[in-house]
């Protein structure tokens, strides 16, 4: 078991979450439900997103998500962006800039391609505040708008 383990707060929609997230990801699981009584609602929902442990819990409404604290998945290509923005947008889920978005349950993520850092981090400072530039125009992020922003 990993020794920190990330535990959302959610009002009701713990069981529901968990396994939209998990179909979302490649090696995503389920690992335990532990419900309320025999065959009452979940209380808890422990799952894996790609290897990273999870927990969820049914803790009604008193605590809501924020920004403060987001998900940030490292995407290997502008197709792998688009499909999770598109998932995790739909249903109520709303964009925000640079990469943000919230799912429908309020949930932050960063949907962030591995091309944008090194596009930033690159030696010529002047495409580099291009990028960023271009970025911080940017909702959902689109490598190729990177690309070109660079000069490449």
């Amino acid at each position: 078991m990993q020794k920190i383990t990330t535990f959302l707060w959610f009002d009701g929609q713990a069981e529901e979450a968990a396994a939209f997230y998990t179909s979302l990801f490649t090696g995503s699981r389920i690992l335990e439900v532990q419900r309320q009584g025999e065959a009452g609602p979940a209380m808890m929902v422990t799952f894996e997103l790609a290897g990273q442990r999870f927990m969820a819990l049914n803790g009604g409404p008193e605590f809501t998500f924020n920004p403060a604290i987001s998900l940030f998945v490292d995407c290997e290509s502008q197709e792998e962006v688009d499909e999770l923005w598109s998932a995790l947008t739909a249903d109520g889920g709303e964009e925000s800039q640079c990469g943000w978005l919230k799912d429908r349950w309020g949930l932050s993520w960063q949907i962030i391609p591995r091309r944008l850092p090194a596009l930033l981090s690159q030696p010529d400072p002047v495409k580099a505040q291009q990028v960023m530039k271009a970025m911080l125009g940017m909702h959902k992020i689109d490598v190729k708008a990177l690309e070109e922003a660079a000069g490449l």
